[in-house]
């Protein structure tokens, strides 16, 4: 009958609604629910059509179990930045990616002759008991590879590392071509020419003069000369140096040095932090912040330290003879064939030269005469032959170029220089070590026609006893006490109703004069 179809359609359409609400019913467990779960696995079926399709659904409902679970909160720990050392990999991983363009291989070849061989070079400093490890070596040496190629340099080696409280120091010696890489001349250094003054007329001359008449006295003091710095390619800035905190990480190019910088270095002994903007605090005051107390004291050691064979350098034979102390360039000996270990390790220390010049307590290797410049500055002055002629100094003088360090001072009851071996056994392949006594963690080895100097070490010179600051500098005096400043004595109450009192009758008087003249008018 009609009416039982309509019932039995409703009915069977009743049961599949409640069936489908019940598979739309999301699970308390894992928020999902079986009418979508299947769905979904019936599409990956389709899609996929795996073999034995049955076997594997279980699985499948894992696999999109698992992939639709999420967290209900992020952590503190998902959020967080990498640590430091996460990102110092990140940047010495670059450092060895391999390029395959030709170009770039060619390149690399010729830098070959450039960057210096810092892993055997190493090696004779193991065998002396001196250097770092082989892994940070390595990373050194693509740094100074890639240095290499980022600047247009001759020459560069691993002057060394410094120690610092914050970071460390890898420091880069580097000579550029000719033309190349000059640094500019440092702002203030030498002062202009006064500009041409416009003419003052004379009248006022008589004002200005009694003006000056009533101004307090003025200051005398006048002070020294500023003693300039060499230039590039010259004394203490013969070599550029560049720096950085880690392999991989950018090199930062260290300023020139100036005299004062070195001479205030001398009188300061602190450690280095890692930061070359960090400020030197210390007495005297520092002209500069710790980019330049880290370059002064990276001259100071390679002037005391750097030695190598004697005879390995020369000086050129073309030259005309000159004293000792003049000469500041030498050129490498063709003809030198190494010394014995017996001559290297000799205690006298004869054997060994000096190859970086001497500085000055000037601060210079050259000396400089400040009189001659503040002569030329009274040149043009009409009252020259009045004025007082400054003495004259004393040039300083210091050990000319390849001194034996023989020569070198004796610090109060040790020698300068200590000396190690390799081995004592096989005596041709013994490495002789020296090692400096007097700036602690400079090293050098020679072996055959090989050497090298390397620091490692806080950049801190040996002092025996306590060190001790320098005093702060002494006030200003007092005036000279006289009748012109001296203080005199507040009036007491009887001695100003007086004065007042005789006031007041000179200022009657006048009046009564003023009348009179009035009416005798």
């Amino acid at each position: 009958r009609p009416g039982n179809r309509v019932n039995m359609a409703t009915s069977e359409e009743l049961a599949f609604q409640n069936a489908k609400a019940y598979l739309l019913k999301n699970s308390t467990i894992s928020g999902i629910n079986m009418y979508d779960h299947l769905s979904q696995i019936i599409n990956r079926v389709l899609d996929e059509r795996p073999d034995n399709a049955v076997d594997v659904v279980g699985d499948l409902s894992r696999d999109l179990k698992r992939t639709a679970f999420t967290k209900e909160s992020e952590t503190i720990q998902e959020t967080e930045s990498p640590s430091g050392a996460v990102a110092l990999a990140q940047a010495q991983a670059k450092l060895f990616e391999v390029t395959t363009e030709p170009e770039e291989a060619e390149a690399d070849e010729d830098l070959q002759p450039i960057v210096p061989n810092v892993a055997e070079t190493a090696f004779y400093f193991e065998q002396t008991g001196v250097g770092l490890s082989r892994e940070e070596t390595f990373r050194i040496f693509l740094a100074l590879k890639q240095l290499s190629k980022d600047q247009p340099m001759e020459t560069v080696r691993f002057w060394g590392k410094l120690f610092g409280t914050l970071g460390n120091y890898i420091v880069a010696e580097v000579e550029f071509k000719d033309g190349e890489g000059e640094d500019e001349q440092m702002e203030g250094e030498e002062g202009d020419a006064d500009p041409e003054l416009p003419q003052r007329d004379t009248s006022e001359d008589q004002e200005d003069e009694e003006e000056k008449a009533d101004e307090p006295p003025k200051s005398q003091y006048k002070p020294p000369p500023v003693i300039p710095r060499e230039e590039s390619r010259m004394g203490t800035n013969k070599k550029i140096y560049f720096v950085t905190t880690e392999p991989g990480i950018p090199w930062v190019r260290l300023p020139p040095v100036t005299p004062a910088q070195i001479a205030m270095a001398r009188k300061t002994k602190k450690f280095l932090t890692g930061r070359l903007d960090a400020p030197i605090v210390s007495n005297p005051p520092f002209p500069g912040n710790e980019s330049n107390y880290l370059r002064a004291q990276i001259q100071r050691i390679s002037a005391a330290t750097h030695v190598s064979p004697i005879n390995y350098y020369q000086f050129e034979e073309d030259e005309e003879e000159e004293e000792e102390e003049a000469r500041d360039s030498f050129v490498v000996n063709t003809e030198y064939e190494g010394m014995s270990y017996k001559e290297l390790a000799d205690p006298s220390l004869s054997g060994w030269v000096h190859h970086v010049q001497y500085i000055l307590p000037q601060g210079r290797c050259v000396w400089y005469n400040p009189v001659q410049k503040a002569e030329e500055e009274f040149e043009d002055e009409e009252e020259e032959e009045e004025r007082e002629e400054p003495d004259e100094p004393e040039p300083e003088k210091g050990p000319p170029l390849l001194t034996p360090l023989s020569e070198d001072t004796q610090l109060e009851g040790q020698p300068p220089w200590s000396t190690t071996l390799s081995t004592s056994f096989a005596t041709s392949y013994t490495i002789v070590g020296i090692h400096s006594n007097q700036w602690p963690g400079a090293h050098a080895f020679a072996i055959d026609r090989k050497f090298e100097n390397v620091y490692v070490g806080w950049g801190l010179k040996y002092q025996p006893g306590c060190f001790q600051p320098a005093l702060p500098n002494q006030g200003e005096k007092e005036h000279p006490v006289g009748e012109d400043i001296t203080e005199t004595d507040d009036p007491t109450p009887e001695e100003e109703a007086a004065l007042r009192a005789a006031q007041e009758g000179a200022d009657q008087e006048e009046e009564e004069e003023e009348e009179e003249e009035e009416d005798d008018d």
